[in-house]
């Protein structure tokens, strides 16, 4: 991990901060809307409002949420502007370089301080009455300052800072949560199955052609439960994006779709699937031409290279997902129980040659871009599973993930318990997850 991360954040409230009346949203119990060892699932838990908002306090207020790469930052005030949940928020780098996290939210009205998507900055400004702070997040500047009572002091109306930052290989993940567990605990065994992907020299990965981004109808757990678990959907719904990649004279479904493989499945809630010597590979040809696979071998070993570096998919909870074959990062930031909005990166090898990358970059664009040709079957099956959803009836009957059931075991060559590859069992962790920090006071609650 980097050491220029800042601190951890401070755990009290902001100055100002008013004390918000228990009661006033009811948490919902979800014991009877997941029943994650027999395989069931409510689908109430897509569609209602008071549980989403839920989620916004007890899972993504608490959790380690990927916010930006590394490479992202080269130079004080390289600015990046996403999302924890729904609170908007900005990345920088400070003047010492330490890249920190900051709601996007000025401390008068509440606008936001900056609207632009990323860029290099001296300072961030309101632009609804000129408030103005620096890069550490302090309140520098307040016009008719003499207006305000002799008690106010800019000291005390700095940007709120995120409380936790820190990365995994030039990931940058924060929590608004002080009380977290280290980032690395928190991922666990998790970063095995990452490595595939960011792991691969001495030199690291960057990003390529910035941030794509689109918008679906359909609830964010839908996208990143599949990523997690689901490589069962391959044979019906990328019938025909396989077809094109299929070369001439093969079969897709025989050499493609029938395959052996395993499912990481972590209690925290994160999955991986991947088959387990594939026998045709969908990456940029120039990649796998450029590849050294025994450097690769020696560096990560067999069982990384022969399963989760190809053709893999993977979600580190709650809704972060990523594809190493294509080298896609991904999170689906929540707007709303029926909407998600996408984003997406493209990393590749510092150390490929510029051709290699840009191979890479045009191949992600073609697959797994907002219109490529595997994107926009699962973009469509999520928004369809979402449009009846709000049905009486429909939203009455359960839901089955039960493929799978009872097959989690240690292999003894993956680490951690696996399944096989066509199965629900992450999809089932993942909603186990879901389900105790839905059902458990988030850091926030038990100081009220």
């Amino acid at each position: 991990m980097t050491s220029n991360m800042a601190p951890r954040g401070r755990s009290g409230q902001p100055a100002g901060a008013l004390t918000r009346p228990q009661g006033l949203a009811r948490p919902v119990d979800v014991s009877g809307l997941v029943d994650a060892a027999g395989g069931l699932l409510d689908r109430i838990i897509f569609t209602d409002p008071q549980i989403y908002q839920q989620e916004l306090r007890r899972v993504f207020a608490p959790s380690w949420l990927f916010l930006a790469h590394t490479d992202q930052f080269k130079k004080p005030g390289d600015f990046f502007t996403t999302y924890m949940g729904e609170d908007a928020v900005i990345v920088t780098m400070d003047r010492t370089r330490t890249i920190r996290a900051f709601l996007n939210s000025c401390r008068h009205r509440g606008a936001r301080v900056c609207r632009a998507d990323f860029g290099t900055t001296r300072n961030f400004t309101c632009t609804y009455h000129g408030w103005s702070y620096d890069l550490d997040g302090a309140l520098i500047s307040v016009p008719n300052r003499t207006g305000y009572p002799d008690g106010f002091d800019t000291a005390d109306w700095g940007l709120v800072e995120v409380a936790q930052l820190d990365t995994y290989r030039g990931l940058i993940f924060g929590t608004w949560n002080p009380q977290a567990p280290p980032l690395r605990e928190a991922l666990g065994a998790m970063t095995w199955y990452m490595d595939a992907l960011l792991d691969h020299d001495d030199e690291g990965t960057e990003v390529v052609a910035g941030v794509q981004k689109w918008v679906l109808e359909g609830n964010w757990k839908l996208a990143a439960e599949q990523f997690a678990t689901d490589w069962y959907h391959v044979n019906m719904s990328h019938a025909s994006a396989l077809m094109v990649l299929t070369p001439a004279g093969k079969r897709p479904k025989d050499e493609i779709v029938h395959r052996t493989g395993r499912q990481y499945v972590d209690p925290k809630g994160h999955g991986a699937g991947f088959p387990v010597h594939p026998k045709n590979r969908f990456d940029a040809q120039p990649v796998h031409e450029w590849t050294d696979y025994p450097a690769l071998h020696e560096r990560l070993g067999a069982a990384r290279v022969q399963g989760p570096l190809t053709n893999g998919h993977a979600t580190v909870f709650p809704n972060f997902s990523y594809l190493p074959v294509v080298g896609s990062l991904r999170i689906w930031h929540p707007k709303g129980p029926d909407r998600m909005e996408v984003w997406a990166w493209t990393i590749v090898d510092k150390s490929w040659p510029e051709e290699v990358k840009e191979a890479q970059r045009l191949y992600n664009l073609r697959t797994f871009g907002p219109s490529g040709i595997f994107e926009q079957d699962d973009g469509e099956n999520w928004s369809e599973v979402q449009a009846i959803a709000h049905g009486f009836v429909t939203n009455r009957v359960a839901l089955n993930y039960q493929m799978g059931l009872g097959s989690e075991r240690e292999d003894g060559r993956h680490p951690g318990t696996t399944s096989e590859l066509y199965s629900d069992a992450a999809g089932r962790a993942f909603y186990g997850r879901w389900q105790q920090l839905m059902n458990t006071p988030a850091w926030h609650e038990e100081q009220t």
